[in-house]
């Protein structure tokens, strides 16, 4: 199950969201060793406020955090805007239709072909996400590896500057823009069958 959190329903699921930011920890802290705000057991920055929203991959039966991505507003501050702004060689995307992916996570204990599932479980759910709420475009900012994968996907993508190294790391943002086209766009590796993807309202599987 795929469950949409934020400001309304976050509240109700306190275990799931522990689970989220501790898996954020072993993953950009332990492994990855970013320079990122962090306690000894969860990761949160100043983004981890009331406007960010959550797409949650999660096993219902036992509450396993498995994936998740947070989405933030264009419209307001955002990595893009207060981090990586350099990134952007034509001027920063903004507008009411446009969400940033950050925080891309595959809890790091799952074999490679579950977390290949679960990656694209995530990306179709945010495909559906925005299919069924007027966003027209994500932007992000990943290290170089990842970028090529997702550039790759098969999807309407499109590198917003050039790479620029960052703490070592050579790192890019991109665009991807989203329409009823995007989920048959999808190259096998990264295609998935529909998901069960819930939403605030009514906390009810909705599907594109």
């Amino acid at each position: 199950m795929i469950r949409l959190l934020n400001h309304q329903n976050r509240s109700a699921y306190p275990a799931l969201v522990r689970a989220m930011h501790a898996d954020r920890k072993r993953v950009f802290v332990d492994m990855l060793k970013w320079a990122i705000p962090h306690d000894t057991e969860f990761e949160r920055d100043q983004f981890d406020d009331g406007r960010a929203e959550y797409l949650v991959l999660h096993d219902p039966a036992s509450g396993e955090h498995l994936a998740s991505m947070r989405l933030l507003s264009t419209e307001g501050p955002h990595l893009m805007t207060e981090v990586f702004p350099y990134l952007c060689a034509g001027g920063i995307l903004r507008g009411p239709d446009i969400r940033e992916i950050t925080r891309f996570c595959i809890a790091p204990r799952r074999r490679a072909a579950d977390r290949r599932l679960a990656r694209n479980m995530l990306v179709r759910a945010m495909v559906e996400y925005g299919l069924l709420t007027g966003i027209r475009s994500f932007t992000a900012a990943c290290n170089m590896g990842f970028l090529s994968e997702v550039l790759s996907a098969g999807w309407r993508c499109h590198p917003l500057g050039m790479p620029q190294v960052v703490d070592g790391s050579l790192i890019g943002a991109l665009r991807i823009d989203i329409d009823p086209d995007t989920l048959r766009m999808l190259v096998g590796s990264w295609s998935c069958d529909p998901v069960d993807l819930r939403l605030v309202e009514n906390d009810t599987a909705l599907a594109a």
